[in-house]
């Protein structure tokens, strides 16, 4: 298991990444994730669609919240095979309380509060606060990871439009 040390940061203190590190053009890693009713997920049950992964540090932040919403708003313009997974070390019964206020129905949250299965697969869990990286990733139809964006300061949102291309030219 691989560490890397100052990746990212939050409020400018350096962090140190656990897990293995996923390039563009490998085949995404399996992980096993809880999803809101408590049934495990893995990667295969969304094969065959295109997957934006967006793994956040936890719902209940100002961050998580404005980019599972954004996110939640681009899925319905994105069309029926592309799935957006916003997976965060949150419980699930937090999730689903989440979703529900926010009226959150277009994305898919996962919890990886038991095994930090897909934080270690994926080389975003963060060590000092057992939480995960603000990272996006995603996957073609194939499996394959054709975009991925480590967001160097955890407290700062992605950039929607690099994500959002690259789901596009993926259709």
């Amino acid at each position: 298991m691989s560490e890397k040390h100052g990746a990212v940061t939050f409020q400018g203190n350096p962090l140190t990444l656990i897990g293995n590190e996923v390039k563009v053009g490998q085949t995404a890693p399996d992980f096993t994730v809880i999803a809101n009713d408590l049934s495990p997920r893995t990667l295969a049950d969304y094969k065959g669609s295109i997957l934006v992964i967006s793994a956040v540090p936890s719902l209940d932040t100002p961050v998580c919240d404005m980019e599972t919403r954004r996110f939640n708003a681009e899925a319905v313009k994105l069309g029926d095979d592309v799935r957006i997974l916003t997976i965060s070390m949150d419980l699930p019964f937090a999730q689903s309380r989440w979703c529900g206020a926010a009226g959150v129905s277009n994305v898919t949250t996962l919890s990886d509060h038991r095994d930090a299965s897909f934080g270690l697969a994926y080389g975003m869990l963060v060590k000092e606060l057992r939480l995960l990286a603000r990272t996006v990733f995603v996957i073609d139809k194939a499996g394959v990871v054709r975009y991925v964006q480590e967001v160097g300061e955890i407290t700062r949102e992605p950039n929607y439009d690099e994500v959002l291309n690259a789901v596009k030219s993926l259709k």
